[in-house]
């Protein structure tokens, strides 16, 4: 009489196969986390360089300050020729005399040192006029140059043009004529430059 075959009879419980499983379920649920919290930071980026952009962008806004600032130079004057040691109450009693100083701003270096320039800014529009006739008046020993301040556009630079250089060529543009001379070498060093006589034809 045969005998059934063996055949291997698997234990395993439904209970650890749930515990098998909890390990990638918690992986998952970490990496969608993480995943949700990049997007937010993302979305959180996203609207902040929108609102940025916006804001630069907006023609209202930029025409609302360049208008404001236009008033505000008009009523403003730059000395120039200040002296180093000269301080913002001292150039402030200078002008008093011009009318009503607003602010006085004196000009300085990223190291915290003056320019040697300030600005001026004035209640009344009429006393930048005053202001300007006090031009070559003298404070801590210099002559001041007061003249009326400038709106600087933006998106507009000013041209200066460049000096010509004696080691570029011409006129400083290269290849004009060259920049620097040819010199012969003294007597004993190096090789003398050679001529060739021009050919002449016909009778000498």
């Amino acid at each position: 009489m045969e005998q059934p075959e063996e055949q291997d009879v698997d234990m395993t419980s439904p209970a650890d196969i749930n515990n098998d499983n909890e390990p990638d379920v918690e992986d998952m649920r970490k990496r969608l986390k993480e995943m949700e919290d990049e997007a937010a930071a993302l979305r959180e980026m996203q609207a902040k360089v929108e609102k940025e952009m916006g804001a630069v962008q907006d023609p209202a806004a930029v025409a609302a300050d360049q208008a404001n600032r236009e008033e505000v130079d008009s009523r403003s004057v730059f000395v120039g020729n200040v002296d180093y040691a000269c301080t913002p109450e001292e150039v402030q009693q200078h002008f008093q005399s011009c009318g009503t100083v607003n602010r006085v701003t004196i000009r300085t270096n990223k190291f915290g040192q003056p320019k040697g320039y300030a600005y001026v800014e004035f209640v009344e529009v009429e006393a930048v006029q005053e202001a300007i006739n006090l031009s070559e008046s003298v404070l801590h020993g210099r002559q001041l140059k007061v003249t009326a301040k400038r709106t600087n556009v933006p998106g507009m630079k000013q041209f200066r043009a460049r000096r010509p250089s004696p080691f570029m060529g011409g006129y400083g543009f290269r290849g004009a004529y060259p920049a620097t001379p040819y010199f012969y070498p003294p007597y004993g060093y190096g090789k003398a430059p050679r001529f060739r006589m021009p050919m002449r034809y016909g009778p000498y």
